[in-house]
C-alpha cells in the first residue's frame, strides 16, 4: 500500500507512528495501491508490451481494471478510512467509463461489478472479493462497495468502525509500509 496524504479536518495533531516514531501532523487515513495485483506477476522486461496504464485505468493482457475508493466510516470521527484500490471491470464497462469520463451524468450509470484486485491491509483474503462500483462526478474516484456479506470488510464498511480501531489499522499499515 502506498501512503497518500489526506486532509484531517478534526485537526488531531501529533499522530505518532509506533514502529518508527515519526510524528505526523495528522492521522493518515487514505492508503492506496499503485497497481492491481496482476501487474506484479508480469516480468519486468514484458511490462511495456503487455500493460497499458493510466492513473485510474489499466489493461493487462486484455484484462481490464479501474481504480476505485473503498471507504470505511469512522463512527466517532469526522473523516473516513479510505483505500484506493483496483478492481476488475468488464470490457464493455471499461469502454463506458472511458466514454463517460467527463460526463457529469455518469453518476446515473448502473453500478459496475468487479473483483477486488488488491489485498487490503489488516483484512485477510480480500483479493477477488466481489465488489460493485458506483460512479461519482468527473474528477472524483468511484466508490466501491464489498458485496461478500460473510467478510469482515463488508461488516466494517456497512457498520463503520471506531476511531480507536482506525488508529490500530493505520499503525499496522505504517509498520508494514516502513519495512
Amino acid at each position: 500500500m502506498k501512503l497518500f496524504s489526506y486532509k484531517n479536518k478534526k485537526n488531531v495533531t501529533n499522530f505518532k507512528c509506533s514502529c518508527c516514531g515519526k510524528i505526523y501532523d495528522e492521522v493518515p487515513l487514505t492508503f492506496g495501491s499503485e497497481f492491481p495485483m496482476y501487474y506484479y506477476t508480469i516480468p519486468q522486461n514484458e511490462i511495456s508490451k503487455r500493460i497499458e496504464y493510466q492513473k485510474s485505468l489499466c489493461v493487462i493482457d486484455n484484462h481490464f481494471f479501474h481504480r476505485v475508493r473503498l471507504t470505511i466510516p469512522i463512527n466517532d470521527y469526522e473523516e473516513n478510512l479510505n483505500f484506493d484500490i483496483w478492481t476488475t471491470i468488464s470490457e464493455d464497462n471499461f469502454i463506458k467509463r472511458n466514454q463517460d469520463w467527463t460526463n457529469p451524468n455518469r453518476i446515473n450509470n448502473e453500478p459496475y461489478f468487479g473483483w477486488l484486485q488488491n489485498e487490503i491491509p489488516t483484512y485477510e483474503n480480500t483479493l477477488n472479493l466481489e465488489i460493485i462500483t458506483k460512479e461519482n462526478e468527473p474528477d472524483i474516484i468511484p466508490n466501491a462497495f464489498i458485496i461478500n456479506e460473510n467478510h469482515p470488510l463488508y461488516d466494517d464498511q456497512k457498520n463503520g468502525i471506531s476511531f480507536k480501531k482506525a488508529e490500530e489499522i493505520v499503525q499496522k499499515i505504517l509498520k508494514e509500509y516502513h519495512k
